[in-house]
């Protein structure tokens, strides 16, 4: 049974007072009882649309507010699922449906309303974090127009749950990174542009802009461009100002080289050097290495250019001197090593071909240069032999320093130096023993030399083989010559002894003062006698005979005859001592 209201008691009771008065005013009035039942039942159904009205009022109230809950649980479970925050109170639960769709409306309009706030706050974070993707995409990709974040996340109402704005987070993070390192790449690439352009003197600015306007003079509205499309535009100007510089530098060493050789040809003074001693300074480094403000600069390659043109110049007007002036050099260069120059380009002839205009100076001039060149170069191989030489010829002169040594008869005399000059004999007698040690290598290394250069080694325009082999054959000579004379003088010593012996001879101080006279011979120190040999007079018809001892001497004398030519014996020396020996 329906509880009944007090709204409701108070009601039916108006409505039956009001009955019974009109009622009695019917009966005052004097109705019939047919006019009062139609009026009654008029009443009853005029009461029954007011219901009726009413309750089609409270029915559609009860269908708006049921529609009104449903939309309100539709929205927060879009807002839910959308912001993925599954650990919200959802209120529409089985016990919560049997409060009223008002409670129910109450309960979750806040919900919906907090999280449409939190929604909001929500797209606000994506479309920062959206808009910055898109502005590195743009960026990377070269593209400056981007569409607005906002906007594009309203309508495409995109998942805005904390997983997706992770995501986002990742990948902006991974779009920082490659942008970091694309404008460290551009930073290099812009760095290496301008160092390289301030060492080829060219505009740094235009350069750069060239290849994208945001590289030089970037304002703070405009960004640095790092797009693939820049990068390789810089990488291609890079490459370009490479080869660039690569040219010039080639360009300034060739000009450089010729400078170098015009002042070396000019004997230019170090002022006149001084001017370009930059040039000089840069040629000398590699060129990776170069990094002087315009070094490589056209107005420094045009400077040395014009000098290299001025001294060409200049060379032409006095080639005839620097052509005898090199001629000169390349005699002297000869005369140190020995080598006998090229008569092609002899002083004479050289003057001849100039005057008569039979050969260009300059032509001549490299020429002779060729040929200094040519005999520095052979001068360096031969230098090991030369050494020797050297050797070989200072050994020479000891030898013939120590044979006048050996000639001066005051040479043992008291005097001062005297222990000097023996200290040098002494030292000249063992390098004099090592000369033909000395010649036998020397011929050696010669040999092996000309094997190798497959020519012949020629000193002073002679093979030296041969000089060395004569000065052999020359110094076994003078070895046998020497043995001969030694030989010769003993053989002369021996006959006069004989002679001294057959004949007496006139004692000299020393024997005097060692020996006594006594008849007929010499007393020796120990008092004993010895014989002296009886010598018959030159007049004498008759010889003695020959002793054993004169057979001796006759046969040494034969000997000698036999085994020394007579024209190098003095024959008249054998001839006279053996008649005297055998008178």
């Amino acid at each position: 049974m329906l509880a009944v209201s007090p709204s409701s008691v108070r009601t039916a009771t108006t409505c039956n007072t009001l009955l019974r008065e009109l009622q009695q005013i019917w009966m005052d009035i004097g109705e019939n009882e047919t006019e009062k039942d139609r009026m009654l039942m008029e009443l009853e159904r005029e009461c029954l649309e007011v219901y009726k009205r009413k309750v089609d009022e409270a029915a559609n109230a009860k269908a708006r507010l049921h529609q009104s809950v449903a939309a309100k649980e539709a929205e927060l479970a879009t807002l839910i699922a959308a912001l993925g925050d599954l650990n919200t109170y959802f209120p529409l639960n089985m016990e919560n449906k049997s409060s009223s769709l008002k409670a129910q409306l109450a309960m979750v309009t806040p919900l919906v309303e907090d999280l449409k706030l939190k929604k909001e706050e929500r797209i606000k974070q994506f479309a920062e974090i959206k808009g910055q993707i898109e502005k590195i995409n743009s960026e990377i990709s070269g593209y400056t127009q981007f569409t607005d974040a906002i906007n594009s996340l309203t309508l495409e109402e995109q998942d805005l749950s904390l997983r997706k704005f992770g995501e986002y987070q990742s990948h902006l993070r991974t779009l920082q990174k490659e942008k970091s390192e694309r404008l460290h790449k551009v930073l290099a690439h812009v760095n290496e542009v301008h160092s390289t352009c301030r060492v080829l003197g060219l505009d740094f600015g235009k350069t750069i802009s060239d290849v994208h306007p945001s590289l030089h003079g970037t304002s703070p509205e405009q960004a640095t461009n790092i797009s693939d499309t820049t990068l390789e535009g810089l990488e291609n100007a890079i490459l370009k100002l490479k080869t660039e510089k690569k040219v010039r530098f080639q360009k300034l060493k060739d000009i450089a080289g010729l400078l170098f050789e015009l002042w070396h040809i000019m004997d230019s003074t170090r002022e006149e050097k001084s001017y370009f001693l930059r040039i000089t300074s840069v040629i000398r480094l590699p060129e990776a290495e170069i990094i002087e403000p315009n070094a490589l600069s056209l107005d420094v390659i045009q400077q040395a250019s014009q000098e290299v043109e001025r001294l060409s110049k200049l060379k032409a007007s006095r080639m005839k001197e620097l052509v005898m002036k090199r001629r000169s050099e390349l005699e002297d260069i000869c005369f140190k090593t020995h080598i006998e120059p090229d008569p092609s380009t002899a002083i004479d002839k050289s003057n001849a071909m100039i005057d008569s205009g039979l050969v260009d100076p300059s032509e001549l001039l490299a020429n002779i240069e060729a040929q200094i060149g040519k005999v520095k170069a052979e001068a360096l191989s031969r230098k090991e032999i030369m050494d020797r030489i050297e050797r070989w010829l200072s050994a020479c002169e000891e030898e013939n320093w120590l044979e006048d040594y050996n000639l001066d008869q005051n040479r043992y005399s008291a005097g001062r130096g005297v222990h000097l000059s023996l200290k040098r004999a002494e030292r000249a007698r063992i390098t004099v023993n090592k000369i033909p040690a000395m010649v036998d290598n020397l011929i050696c290394k010669t040999v092996t030399w000309e094997d190798e250069k497959k020519k012949l080694f020629l000193y002073d325009g002679a093979r030296l083989v041969t000089i060395l082999e004569e000065y052999k054959l020359s110094r076994l000579q003078k070895e046998e010559e020497k043995k001969r004379s030694r030989d010769q003088k003993r053989l002369q010593d021996l006959l006069l002894t004989e002679r001294e012996s057959i004949y007496g001879s006139k004692p000299s101080p020393r024997r005097a003062s060692s020996f006594r006279m006594s008849g007929n011979g010499y007393r020796n120190g120990n008092g004993s006698m010895t014989p002296t040999p009886r010598r018959s007079s030159v007049g004498s018809p008759t010889m003695e005979p020959m002793t054993p001892r004169r057979y001796n001497i006759v046969f040494f004398c034969i000997w000698i005859r036999t085994r020394v030519p007579t024209s190098e014996l003095n024959l008249e020396i054998i001839l006279i001592g053996g008649f005297n020996v055998l008178m």
